[in-house]
């Protein structure tokens, strides 16, 4: 159980890790948001497992099911929270982008 843990602890901080490299890579807020928040997303809810596995016989499990039922629940919704507030706010999509379904001048 230790070693399945600790592979999951891996995968996830290597996903979070790529989440980070891709918030630095993308072109505009946009997409830098979409990636930093699938990667964190799944990235956080393998770490937290590989904790939960690794530390099985100690009554922490429930509180990692919370922690994983919480990331599921409030990340997709701040995220789409943010990227709403930023439309309206007035950021621009990048050159690359095709299409912006929310502009209302088109």
């Amino acid at each position: 159980m230790a070693l399945a843990g600790s592979l999951l602890t891996l995968a996830g901080s290597l996903l979070l890790f790529l989440g980070a490299l891709g918030v630095l890579r993308m072109p505009d807020v946009y997409n830098r948001m979409q990636a930093g928040t699938k990667a964190t997303t799944l990235g956080t809810i393998l770490f937290l497992t590989g904790i939960g596995i690794g530390r099985l016989p100690e009554p922490c499990i429930f509180r990692v099911l919370i922690l994983i039922l919480f990331i599921i629940l409030t990340n997709p919704v701040s995220s789409h929270a943010l990227a709403r507030a930023a439309h309206r706010a007035g950021i621009r999509l990048t050159e690359g982008s095709v299409k912006d379904d929310l502009d209302t001048h088109a």
